[in-house]
């Protein structure tokens, strides 16, 4: 670290000092701790959860701290693509506005060699990384999942594979009738890099027997993302807030999270994400009583902050979703122990379809604009969170996405085109047979 950014951090511990010596005894105590080094318990965890005014200031102002301590200035972002190959889904959660039944007109059904198309066109933009995500089709072949990264790396042997949630993972292996820890291991020969972990929500299973009956279990995510690990497939880290759940839930669903890194060591980042109600069910529909529509502002500052307190130790990567929070609201989390921007996405489509209104490509150029606006340092990492590359001040180098026009529709297509379009229509096994992939 330059003299004078250690001059400037050793000041900034003083003042946070002086500012926490000022607090309520109970949350002094708990900043104090983790200052020091210590893992808080899921108790004061919901201490500050709790916290308002000068107290919640001083929770903010502690997880910037942690994060300067563990990964400094520099500030991360991924090139990448989502490819959501079908939004047809068995499953009814509550919250999820993306997926169809069979039986809609608007479900669709990607074919292999679009999905190729797709991947190879995001390599020509640039990227590293293709997220492969969808919903869960009826009667879905059971090696779908393992064709798919096949077909992909055969393309593209360089191209990483971020792809299928634990809820994937174990549809993927129920319907070829083997074992998790069976089908994982055909994924990773398959070409699979990394799992996302997503399908979590809130694991803390009356509250996901409310929303999304029918979800894969705690226990069963749990064990998808620790045999991952242990067949050495790193996983990322999620929680989806703002809707029902309380404190205590989701400081013990970290808890649980901390619990699995401490034991397993492979997850990469842990991603809050903010319920978007716009379209979704259980708010539309009233399906569940007492759904709130998303967090407030100051909630999912919280969040941030408190999630790098708690896992600051075992995860030192915080990710800010930019497709959920919009630009400045990532902006300002940057101040709050986040030090991820996310991916480039280029095909966002799952928070769209529930209604977030901040677009579905961020550009290269836009996401070092807001790290270096927040007086940070821009850099361009792999998935594995390998740094790619670092920006100086003065680099003003364009990447190939950054020349994509304001249409970017016309460039990359959408979701809200995709499920009109006829060229793609999900038809069901029973009905015809389903395009080979």
């Amino acid at each position: 670290m330059p003299a004078q950014s250690e001059q400037s951090g050793q000041n900034g511990s003083k003042n946070l000092e002086s500012v926490i010596s000022a607090l309520k005894p109970e949350t002094a105590a708990v900043l104090d701790r983790a200052l020091s080094g210590e893992d808080i318990t899921v108790e004061e965890a919901v201490v500050l959860f709790e916290t308002e005014g000068k107290e919640y200031n001083a929770l903010v102002m502690t997880a910037d701290e942690l994060r300067r301590r563990t990964v400094g200035d520099i500030v991360t972002y991924v090139v990448n693509r989502n490819i959501n190959f079908t939004n047809v889904c068995i499953k009814r959660c509550g919250f999820c506005a993306f997926s169809r039944d069979f039986r809609q007109e608007e479900g669709y059904l990607l074919p292999v060699e679009e999905i190729i198309r797709r991947a190879k066109e995001a390599w020509d933009y640039g990227a590293t990384e293709v997220c492969v995500q969808a919903g869960l089709p009826p009667k879905m072949e059971g090696d779908l999942y393992i064709r798919l990264c096949e077909a992909i790396k055969k393309e593209l042997p360089d191209m990483h594979i971020h792809g299928f949630s634990p809820e994937e993972v174990l549809y993927g292996s129920i319907r070829s009738d083997i074992t998790i820890r069976a089908y994982l291991t055909e994924l990773k020969a398959a070409g699979v890099g990394s799992l996302p972990g997503t399908s979590a929500e809130v694991l803390d299973q009356e509250l996901r027997d409310k929303i999304s009956p029918g979800r894969i279990t705690v226990d069963q995510w749990t064990e998808v993302i620790t045999t991952a690990h242990g067949l050495g497939i790193p996983t990322t880290s999620t929680v989806m807030f703002g809707y029902l759940e309380t404190p205590t839930q989701l400081a013990k669903h970290i808890d649980l999270i901390r619990g699995i890194q401490q034991q397993t060591g492979g997850i990469t980042e842990f991603v809050p994400l903010s319920f978007v109600h716009t379209e979704a069910p259980m708010f539309m529909q009233e399906l569940v009583n007492d759904v709130r529509p998303g967090p407030s502002g100051i909630e999912v500052i919280k969040m941030h902050a408190i999630a790098r307190i708690m896992l600051n130790n075992w995860i030192p990567n915080i990710q800010a979703s930019w497709v959920k929070e919009g630009p400045r609201m990532s902006q300002l989390l940057l101040t709050a122990g986040v030090n991820d921007l996310g991916g480039t996405l280029i095909n966002e489509s799952i928070s769209t379809a529930a209604g977030a209104q901040h677009g579905q490509l961020m550009r290269p150029s836009e996401f070092r604009q807001m790290i270096r606006q927040a007086g940070r340092i821009p850099a361009e990492r792999y998935t594995t969170y390998k740094t790619r590359r670092v920006f100086s001040d003065t680099d003003q180098e364009l990447d190939p996405l950054d020349l994509v026009g304001d249409n970017v529709e016309e460039v990359f297509g959408s979701y809200n085109r995709l499920v009109k379009l006829d060229t793609y229509r999900f038809e069901h096994p029973n009905k015809k047979p389903s395009a080979k992939v």
